[in-house]
């Protein structure tokens, strides 16, 4: 009995030590002491840093829809009569996307882009396929980094009716250069998703009776795999992802050249599509299989 008094005794000593009126006198607070002031700004600067980010997610956003509609106008260019036309109207469009990476730029101006990269990635990577598929189109060739990275540096002679900073010092960056640098991980990622869009024009250019564009990409693509099968599980992990569909998109590339070469003279013209779309739903199978 004397052990549960003196436990009893200890939660009550215990109690005693913060009397309800001390709690509740420790309610109010001087807004104006430092440790107050230091937390808001503390919240002033986490409002203005979340605010930015949803900013260049809708950037972002709008980066990618745009690009999208970018490339679905390139692959009109295996069955229009004119390509020169449809590419004059895709720079059209890229410029547009540009000017949305300019604004990009602005709200990354005396920032670390790495803290928000989470926020554009999705947007570069779309405006990388979008501008290598056309480069590819042009060249038959895969554009470089540093290419992609030029012509994201913007000048007040090309964009200075568009230069509108919220900012209080508008007027001094208004006549300064923008730039915005494509990371290497962008670059991968986009250039692994331009596989599919090639696999894409392969299988138009096979319906439209086009023979040479089928062998041109696979040699193009066997060159892409063998570059990124270098990298292998060194690189990060989304690259090591598409590795996979890499392979899908080659094999299917390399199976209408394959049709093309062995069956070509036998097959119609108006018929290689059909033949080449039923072999490349077995290949799906196949690999579902597996």
């Amino acid at each position: 009995m004397s052990s549960k008094e003196g436990s009893g005794g200890f939660r009550k000593r215990k109690h005693d030590n913060f009397p309800h009126n001390q709690r509740r006198e420790g309610k109010d607070v001087n807004s104006s002491s430092p440790v107050m002031l230091a937390f808001k700004s503390f919240q002033q600067a986490l409002d203005a840093r979340h605010d930015k980010y949803e900013r260049l997610v809708k950037l972002s956003r709008d980066i990618t829809v745009e690009s999208k509609r970018t490339i679905f106008l390139l692959h009109r260019i295996t069955s229009a009569p004119d390509m020169e036309e449809i590419l004059t109207e895709s720079e059209v469009k890229l410029d547009g996307v540009r000017q949305k990476i300019l604004q990009v730029a602005q709200e990354l101006s005396g920032e670390d882009m790495h803290q928000f990269h989470r926020a554009i990635t999705t947007g570069l990577q779309e405006y990388v396929e979008a501008v290598s598929f056309q480069h590819f189109i042009k060249t038959r060739s895969l554009i470089s980094m540093d290419e992609i990275n030029k012509q994201l540096i913007f000048t007040t002679e090309e964009y200075g009716k568009e230069n509108k900073t919220p900012s209080s010092d508008a007027q001094d960056k208004q006549f300064g250069t923008w730039r915005l640098k494509i990371t290497p991980v962008d670059y991968l990622l986009g250039v692994a998703d331009l596989t599919g869009e090639l696999m894409r024009m392969c299988i138009n250019s096979v319906g439209n009776g086009d023979i040479d564009t089928p062998f041109e990409v696979s040699q193009f693509l066997r060159q892409v795999y063998d570059g990124f099968s270098f990298i292998g599980n060194t690189g990060p992990y989304e690259v090591s992802k598409k590795l996979y569909t890499l392979k899908q998109s080659l094999a299917k590339v390399e199976n209408a050249c394959y049709a093309l070469r062995v069956r070509g003279s036998e097959i119609p013209k108006h018929m290689l599509a059909d033949v080449f779309s039923v072999k490349t739903e077995m290949i799906d199978q196949e690999e579902g299989i597996s």
